[in-house]
């Protein structure tokens, strides 16, 4: 019946051909059979079932042919990948729903952004992407004619795509040139400013979809938000401020008609009678040092004040100071970096 063969001599894979078995299995197809004791060198093939017992001698064995015998060997591969593919679909489906869960975290929904190209790169792709509406909020008295320049670009390819714009600034800005250029070449009917006292630092929100505020007071980060509750909260933001503020063609409403003051510097005045510094004053009223202590200076010759501390007890008197309700959280906004779509 043939010799036997140590198995660990003969060691490989369960699905392999060793060099023998293959050698010997050529010669069976050759010869039509072949002797038992021949295949000792290599019993995978009897393993294998590649060889099965000669009906007419039990001596001899006929080979399989290769056409059925690989149909053989490669079932069990088959079911194998099967089996996988059941089990990746089956992995697909548990796992894929949770994406939606991680969608809703916060953290997914807002993007650190840092430094002013990559700020104004993004900011720019979101408003070139913008088919409703724009809107914003940007602090101080004026802005560099390069900057209205590009955002007076991105404002009218959005106008094209069918969005409105609404821009909100500081009551100063009504006397800087670039921004009266700005509106100026805006269609009317598709924007509309206006100017508040004091407002929060730098805001857009663009098709209420996505909106940009700073992330630190250098103005060198900023925040991508996309979360959709942060968006609804600070379009409510929005509209508060908005809603308090003057339109464009209206003179912002004076405190008092019987002192000869501007309304900025009526504003100056009520933040002096708080205490505040006069650092602190150019910065909430978005001017310079300078221009602020030049309104105080005006301040002091309109109501007779021989001193700044005589000035604070005009200013009580006069009522220019008013009741004001304490600032809230958003005073403490930091600036965006001088991007965005005007």
């Amino acid at each position: 019946m043939g010799g036997t063969v140590d198995k660990q001599t003969h060691s490989h894979g369960d699905r392999e051909l060793c060099e023998p078995a293959l050698r010997l299995y050529t010669e069976a197809l050759r010869r039509g059979r072949i002797n038992r004791a021949e295949l000792t060198p290599a019993p995978c093939l009897t393993d294998m079932a590649l060889l099965y017992p000669d009906p007419e001698d039990d001596a001899w064995l006929c080979p399989v042919l290769p056409s059925a015998a690989l149909a053989h060997l490669l079932q069990p591969i088959t079911r194998e990948i099967n089996e996988r593919v059941r089990l990746t679909a089956s992995l697909v489906d548990s796992l894929a729903p949770l994406s939606a869960v991680v969608a809703e975290d916060p953290s997914v929904s807002i993007t650190m952004l840092d430094g002013h190209e990559l700020i104004d790169a993004k900011v720019g792709e979101a408003a070139r992407a913008a088919t409703v509406e724009i809107l914003t909020v940007q602090p101080g008295f004026s802005r560099e004619r390069k900057l209205m320049m590009a955002g007076l670009a991105r404002s009218l390819a959005a106008i094209e795509r069918g969005a409105r714009l609404r821009h909100l600034y500081q009551h100063p800005a009504r006397y800087s040139p670039h921004i009266k250029e700005y509106l100026e070449q805006v269609p009317a009917d598709r924007l509309e400013v206006r100017t508040v006292e004091q407002t929060v630092e730098r805001l857009i929100i663009v098709d209420r979809a996505v909106a940009f505020i700073p992330a630190s007071a250098n103005r060198h980060t900023a925040l991508e938000i996309r979360h959709p509750a942060l968006i609804t909260y600070l379009v409510q933001v929005y509209e508060v401020l908005w809603a308090h503020a003057t339109p464009m063609t209206e003179r912002p409403p004076t405190v008092s008609p019987d002192v000869p003051v501007t309304s900025v510097q009526s504003s100056i005045a009520r933040l002096l009678v708080e205490g505040t510094s006069d650092e602190m004053v150019a910065r909430k009223m978005g001017i310079s040092v300078r221009t602020c202590r030049s309104h105080i200076a005006k301040l002091m010759q309109a109501l007779g004040a021989s001193s700044r501390t005589h000035l604070g007890a005009l200013l009580v008197q006069s009522g220019l100071a008013g009741s004001r309700t304490p600032p809230g959280s958003l005073q403490g906004a930091t600036g965006l970096a001088g991007s965005g779509p005007n």
